[in-house]
């Protein structure tokens, strides 16, 4: 049977409750974004905000810089009264999207460099053993592995994805890990579909892969 390697100095249970005991000046830290450059803008707010449901809560121009930022969101992690008023005064209000944006915990901050939507296929690394922008054009181990979303149902919303044409790296039977999927966004970048409650299994998922079938648990930063 294997076993985790042991770390020394390491117990994982050091960080879990009052045996962590946590600095009072970062009581009020917020986890607010992770940031993915894109090749085109369209088709990435296309994706995030009508594939996985997100919503665009600011964006920022910057022609003499040559870059351009969108800020999404899930709908349920923004304040309510605060959506509703972006949701009836539009974008414009720069101090409304600013104060709005910086207060929502888990944005995605897409960048878009002016250009990029001109190549003619994927330009950025996603980290998972991708030639993807190297120079060599050999896969490099990476260190960037997925986001993650979580659905009431991993093979209904799968179900979805394929239906409005979404490219799958793994389905929810597929691979040794059964009952969450992979999908692709418009650049490559992997988006974990996990269950909101038990990880359960159905015998066939949206690609027609039995439960007992697909291939074995893949390391995919190799």
């Amino acid at each position: 049977m294997a076993t985790t390697p042991a770390v020394e100095g390491f117990n994982v249970r050091d960080f879990y409750g009052d045996k962590m005991q946590h600095d009072d000046a970062t009581k009020e830290y917020l986890m607010q974004q992770v940031m993915v450059r894109v090749r085109n803008p369209k088709a990435s707010l296309d994706f995030y905000c009508k594939v996985l449901g997100f919503e665009l809560i600011m964006h920022r121009d910057f022609p003499q810089w040559g870059f351009s930022v969108y800020f999404v969101a899930q709908p349920g992690t923004v304040n309510p009264a605060k959506l509703a008023e972006l949701r009836e005064k539009g974008p414009d209000s720069e101090d409304l999207t600013w104060n709005l944006c910086m207060t929502t915990s888990g944005c995605i901050e897409l960048t878009w460099n002016h250009g990029s939507e001109g190549e003619a296929d994927k330009i950025y690394n996603t980290g998972n053993a991708d030639p993807t922008g190297t120079t060599n054009g050999e896969k490099v181990k990476g260190g960037f592995g997925h986001l993650g979303i979580t659905v009431p149902d991993v093979y209904e919303a799968c179900q979805r994805f394929k239906d409005m044409g979404c490219e799958f790296h793994k389905s929810p039977n597929s691979g040794g890990m059964k009952g969450l999927a992979f999908v692709k966004d418009p650049d490559g970048y992997l988006i974990e579909i996990l269950p909101q409650g038990e990880m359960i299994t159905k015998p066939m998922d949206c690609n027609g892969v039995a439960l007992d079938g697909g291939e074995g648990y893949k390391d995919n930063s190799k």
